[in-house]
């Protein structure tokens, strides 16, 4: 018997997710040492001591299951966005927030629409409840077509819209301006989920309070009084803003992510979330990490210093790639000479003990993606290109940041 056949049909088409090669696998593979991983958009400074430090004390109460409303995480994050707790849902990372979102709204004959080359767990997630995922083509630089997306949303009844900003994999851009445009046009029985993953890494002149954008049932505002000009257009109960904390907080490996919204729309959220879905010694990391405002401002200065040297290397190699206003960036692999393609440049790096990201799965066949690292791992990703493209000048300098 064949048992796969006893899934439903939509649970049979999913593709699986392909995470970044773990380095532990590469070097299992190819037996190489001083593997430099740049494939998943970690923080390269790791986690924040403060964080170390409650991780190391919230495992004294291991034994114990942890509490399954996350009081201390919530008030955390309340305090943080003068938001009620009501209007706050804790996930195991944001992809947990964005599958609850799915399995909350949709159902078999459903549709939900993201724009080509978003995250790849939007088309998941719609898919795994048996609803239709429509895929709105980007125009112009692999970004959101916001206006193509409203005229699809409409066009097709669609239930919920999903957006990432910034985008990942290609790190494109939506102003405040173009998202409230977006969702007063919207009809306000469709949801919208604002995937704000890499929201850390904007620049000052670029961040905007989405938060501000909310409405509470009873018609105030939620959202600081006095953190955006834009509050007098707090007018969306449809919206649902997730975050992380593994980025620009350095705790992907205790999955821990939250979600603003409408507290009856949190509530349904709540009611297939897992009781336990994020553990204690995350919740008592994030809670430190939400605190330490120092390091998350290193890590942004860090990603900003990274992202000019690897940008600057691409210029030098000839290479196009798109902007970026995450902590990763996108190329192209073009070489007229040798005819070197996107999975064979992916291969030959990692044979030099490089891991980066293919994204051929984004219907980005000639592109490559890499997170920004430390110096000396830019440094020894951008020789290594260099040498498989045929330049002789990054031979030492890679044996050097070896």
């Amino acid at each position: 018997m064949n048992y796969s056949e006893l899934a439903p049909p939509y649970i049979r088409a999913i593709a699986p997710y392909q995470p970044g090669k773990p380095i532990a696998e590469l070097e299992r593979e190819l037996g190489i040492s001083g593997i430099v991983k740049l494939a998943s958009n970690e923080n390269p400074l790791g986690a924040s001591p403060r964080a170390i430090a409650a991780m190391h004390e919230a495992i004294n109460d291991i034994a114990r299951y942890p509490d399954g409303n996350g009081f201390e995480l919530k008030s955390a994050l309340s305090q943080r966005y003068k938001i009620d707790t009501a209007n706050i849902v804790l996930g195991n990372g944001s992809n947990d927030l964005l599958e609850l979102a799915a399995r909350a709204f949709l159902a078999p004959g459903d549709k939900a629409l993201y724009a080509a080359h978003a995250f790849a767990v939007y088309a998941l997630a719609t898919q795994a409840v048996g609803a239709t995922g429509i895929s709105v083509p980007a125009t112009k630089d692999f970004g959101h077509d916001l206006p193509a997306m409203l005229h699809a949303a409409v066009q097709h009844k669609v239930k919920m819209v999903f957006i990432a900003n910034p985008n990942n994999p290609t790190g494109t851009f939506l102003s405040a301006a173009e998202l409230l445009q977006f969702m007063r046009a919207l009809p306000s029985n469709i949801l919208v989920v604002l995937d704000e993953a890499y929201n850390e890494y904007l620049p000052e002149n670029l961040r905007y309070d989405a938060v501000s954008w909310l409405h509470k049932g009873n018609g105030e505002a939620v959202g600081h009084p006095m953190a955006s000009p834009l509050r007098e257009l707090n007018e969306f109960p449809n919206l649902i803003i997730s975050r992380t904390f593994s980025k620009a907080y350095g705790l992907a490996g205790l999955r821990v992510g939250y979600a603003l919204m409408h507290s009856e729309v949190a509530d349904m959220l709540n009611r297939v979330r897992q009781p336990f879905n994020v553990n204690s010694v995350a919740q008592a990391a994030a809670v430190a990490a939400l605190g330490d405002l120092d390091f998350v401002r290193q890590t942004c200065e860090m990603n900003q210093r990274g992202m000019a040297q690897v940008t600057q290397g691409f210029r030098k190699l000839g290479l196009e790639f798109i902007p970026s206003l995450g902590n990763f960036v996108c190329f192209k692999i073009a070489n007229a000479q040798n005819k070197l393609n996107a999975s064979q440049a992916y291969r030959r790096l990692l044979e030099l003990g490089i891991i980066v990201r293919p994204v051929a799965n984004y219907d980005m066949p000639n592109y490559l993606r890499v997170s920004i690292g430390l110096e000396s791992e830019n440094e020894k990703f951008l020789s290594a290109l260099e040498i498989i493209l045929g330049k002789n000048i990054g031979q030492q300098i890679l044996g050097e940041a070896a």
